[in-house]
């Protein structure tokens, strides 16, 4: 994988900055598993298919039968396979891929599997469309785009590490393609999931080898932050935690997971949470009911600390494990906080505290020439989308899609969603720029900018947001 990141700066950047669902085939050509073999071909053929998909009786995905699948039976049973059930002769597990993701992990996935046909599926694992190489052939990349599947190959924290070193030069080649930095921040905060999930698998692997068995209990990986958000840049360490359908005598085998985990994501380069905002800590590692009951005492009970945690914690994501225990603790969460007018009140005062870097002139207020973005740009239209979106119980996590959720709910006028949108995208691209500028320069990325580098047009775009951000409690409301 190494040898390819040089040419990552170069590549066609559509696949990058396009989902599945854009390209895939669809509707998909299903039937039940008594259907027969010769039926299905009946089928395939009416409707000038080259495979169908087999479902049970809820919908979701049985086994999958292709025109390979057809000649191989036919080769190995002669006629008399066309009677056999579709239950006997398809092929499972069926290799699939969830509708949002990125078209390169298709690319990347069909390559390394040798596969003509790839199934796209909803949360629910119901089939929504279908991938082909013909349909890929519009979309032809380099062989480098292995790079976002290779780490389902990944057997170390050293293999995990070459897909984070090559984050870098993917977004520097995305950024020269006049890719938006929200896109980019959502490409690198997929490898970077990517990454987890398959250290959560790596970590369950080695502790059934070593004697710990399986889980005690259904639980669910989750990312928290900006990673949760897909808008992760270059500056990233650990935000996860742990949820689990289990007592407290299940902890032991969880507590264990989470310092396997949280030790081989730093070996690959995603470094300790400095705040410890980590699934080995048990405050980021608890049963569903010990969660709700943290929620309700978050809600309840708001103090500065709450803002902190409700900052990382109600943009989750799983990534690993039971998505719909997940699901089930974002819906409680989102539910318990939208019935509290005094905790959304609390969360809107935060917002309304928070500092702009421009002095009574107009001019950037800096600290050594640098400025912290993050702080002072992306923390007030992030936590301001939150507020608002959790007041809604808009489940979405992504800033840009709460604004755009708020304007489609009538909650947000026209003009301000253009406008929040412009100053998120403005920020994230500034911040994205400087972190390529330092890494170049052999420095560390961190959010600090230096807006007075930045050309003209850049720092009255930047000041411009910056003024807007100022007038966001305006915007979003007395919430």
């Amino acid at each position: 994988m190494s040898q390819d990141v040089s040419s990552l700066a170069r590549l066609d950047s559509f696949p990058y900055r396009h989902r599945l669902v854009e390209v895939m085939t669809r509707p998909v050509l299903t039937c039940a598993q008594d259907t027969t073999l010769g039926q299905a071909c009946n089928l395939m053929d009416d409707a000038k298919v080259s495979s169908l998909v087999i479902v049970d009786a809820s919908g979701r995905v049985a086994g999958i039968v292709t025109e390979r699948d057809v000649l191989r039976g036919l080769s190995r049973a002669g006629a008399g396979v066309l009677d056999m059930r579709l239950s006997e002769v398809m092929s499972q597990p069926v290799h699939s891929v969830p509708s949002n993701a990125f078209l390169y992990v298709g690319i990347a996935r069909m390559t390394r599997l040798g596969l003509r046909h790839l199934l796209v599926v909803d949360d629910d694992n119901r089939p929504v469309g279908m991938i082909t190489g013909r349909a890929l052939l519009k979309v032809r990349a380099s062989e480098a785009l292995i790079i976002g599947d290779d780490l389902a190959g990944a057997q170390s924290a050293g293999d995990l590490a070459r897909a984070r070193e090559a984050l870098p030069h993917l977004a520097s080649g995305l950024l020269a393609d006049g890719v938006p930095a929200r896109d980019i921040a959502a490409v690198i905060s997929t490898v970077l999931r990517d990454i987890t999930t398959r250290t959560a698998e790596l970590t369950e692997i080695g502790m059934a080898s070593d004697g710990w068995g399986d889980p005690p209990a259904p639980f669910a990986l989750l990312i928290l932050g900006s990673g949760g958000r897909g808008e992760s840049l270059l500056a990233f360490d650990q935000d996860n935690a742990i949820v689990y359908q289990g007592t407290q005598t299940d902890d032991l085998w969880f507590a264990e997971f989470g310092r396997r985990l949280n030790l081989m994501l730093n070996e690959a380069g995603i470094p300790f949470c400095e705040g410890d905002v980590m699934a080995g800590n048990p405050l980021w590692r608890r049963s569903l009911d010990d969660w709700k009951t943290e929620v309700r005492r978050w809600v309840f009970e708001p103090k500065m600390r709450t803002v902190m945690n409700v900052d990382i914690f109600f943009d989750f994501l799983p990534v690993f494990g039971d998505a719909a225990l997940a699901g089930e603790l974002k819906r409680y969460a989102v539910e318990t906080a939208a019935a509290s007018a005094f905790f959304i009140q609390f969360l809107a005062m935060n917002v309304a505290q928070m500092e702009v870097p421009l002095g009574i002139f107009g001019e950037f207020t800096t600290t050594h020439g640098r400025l912290n973005a993050k702080k002072y740009g992306l923390l007030p239209l992030v936590s301001a989308a939150r507020a608002r979106a959790v007041k809604a119980q808009i489940l979405t996590t992504g800033t840009a899609d709460r604004y755009v959720a708020l304007q489609q709910a009538g909650l947000l006028h026209q003009d301000d969603l253009t406008s929040l949108l412009e100053s998120h995208e403005t920020i994230l691209r500034v911040m994205l720029e400087q972190q390529l500028a330092d890494i170049a320069a052999g420095q560390p990325p961190t959010a600090r900018i230096e807006p007075r580098a930045l050309p003209r047009p850049t720092q009255k775009k930047l000041k411009a947001a910056f003024k807007r951000i100022r007038t966001l409690k305006t915007v979003i409301g007395n919430i």
